[in-house]
């Protein structure tokens, strides 16, 4: 829950859950510099929300579905 806290890290799945992207194309989107958008896809991977791979010398960040759905199934069980 603490890694959905931060407005950043919510448009961060904004931008995965269109499709998975290089952390340059991500950091096109926002005004950070990239240690603090690396900062926050550590908390993002820390929590299970996104994953990553290497693709030649690109990390390329994807959506976690699984992690993700079971997340929304609790907050949707909590507000019922």
């Amino acid at each position: 829950m603490q890694a959905l806290a931060d407005p950043t890290r919510r448009t961060i799945l904004e931008k995965l859950k269109k499709k998975d992207m290089p952390v340059g194309e991500l950091a096109k989107n926002f005004d950070i510099t990239l240690p603090s958008l690396s900062h926050h896809l550590n908390i993002l991977k820390q929590a299970d929300l996104v994953t990553s791979r290497r693709k030649g010398q690109e990390m390329i960040y994807s959506l976690n579905l699984s992690v993700f759905e079971g997340v929304a199934k609790t907050l949707a069980k909590f507000f019922k």
